[in-house]
C-alpha cells in the first residue's frame, strides 16, 4: 500500500502563500532602505566632513562591507541566540540589511560631496551664504545628482539580496518558492515565477529612476 503525504500538485491556495511571501521581501526591503538610506547619509556626511570620524568609522566599514551578507545574517543570528536576546526575525533581517545598505550608501555620498567642486562653495560663501546654507543650497543638491543613479543601483541591489533572509527563517519570496519547490517539484515553473517577480520590482523602479536622472541634468 502507498502512502502519499503531501499533495505534490499546485493549488490556488499556494497562490496566496507566495503573495504573502512577496509581501515579506517588499516590507524587508523598504523598511532596510529606508533605514539604511537614512544611516548612510548621516554616516556618509561624517566621513566627508571629519577626518576624525573617517578615521573611526572606517573599520566598521570595511567589515560590513568585505563580509558576505549571508555570513552577517548567521553570525548575527546566532550571537543573539547565544545572548539570549529574543528578537523577531523581521527586525533582525532589517538589522542587518539596514547595515549593508548604509556602508554602501555612506561611501556614495561621500564620493557625491567629495565630486561638488570647490570653487562653488567658495563662490557660495563669498556671496555671503553660510556654510549651511551652501551645504543645503550648493553641495547637496549637487552630490544628489552625482550620486542619485549610484543609489538606486543600491536600492535593487538590496531587493535581490534580500532573498539570503532565509538563511534565519525568514520566510520571504524566494523562501516561499523553496517550500513549494520542494513539495511540487516544479521547480522550472516556481524558478521563472521569481526571476519574473524581482524583474516587476526592479525594472519599473529603474526605469522610472532614469527619468528622474534625466531630468536633474536639465
Amino acid at each position: 500500500m502507498q502512502f502519499v503525504l503531501a499533495d505534490p500538485s499546485l493549488h490556488w491556495r499556494d497562490a496566496w502563500f507566495l503573495l504573502q511571501g512577496a509581501g515579506h521581501t517588499l516590507w524587508v526591503t523598504a523598511v532596510a532602505g529606508l533605514l539604511g538610506t537614512l544611516l548612510g547619509i548621516a554616516l556618509g556626511w561624517m566621513r566627508y566632513s571629519s577626518g576624525v570620524l573617517r578615521v573611526v568609522t572606517a573599520p566598521y566599514i570595511d567589515v560590513v562591507r568585505s563580509v558576505p551578507l549571508i555570513i552577517q545574517l548567521v553570525l548575527t543570528n546566532s550571537f543573539l541566540a547565544l545572548a539570549g536576546a529574543n528578537v523577531n526575525t523581521f527586525w533582525l533581517c532589517v538589522a542587518v540589511l539596514s547595515s549593508s545598505m548604509a556602508v554602501v550608501t555612506a561611501e556614495v555620498v561621500r564620493a557625491g560631496l567629495a565630486s561638488v567642486p570647490p570653487t562653488f562653495r567658495r563662490s557660495a560663501r563669498s556671496l555671503g551664504l553660510s556654510g549651511a546654507q551652501e551645504f543645503v543650497h550648493i553641495s547637496a543638491p549637487l552630490a544628489v545628482r552625482t550620486s542619485f543613479a549610484a543609489w538606486v543601483g543600491l536600492l535593487l541591489g538590496l531587493a535581490k539580496d534580500s532573498a539570503l533572509v532565509s538563511v534565519v527563517g525568514y520566510v520571504e519570496f524566494m523562501k516561499s518558492s523553496q517550500i513549494l519547490i520542494s513539495r511540487t517539484h516544479e521547480t522550472l515553473l516556481l524558478l521563472a515565477g521569481v526571476g519574473i517577480f524581482y524583474f516587476v520590482i526592479c525594472y519599473p523602479v529603474s526605469r522610472y529612476s532614469a527619468r528622474v536622472e534625466r531630468r536633474m541634468a536639465l
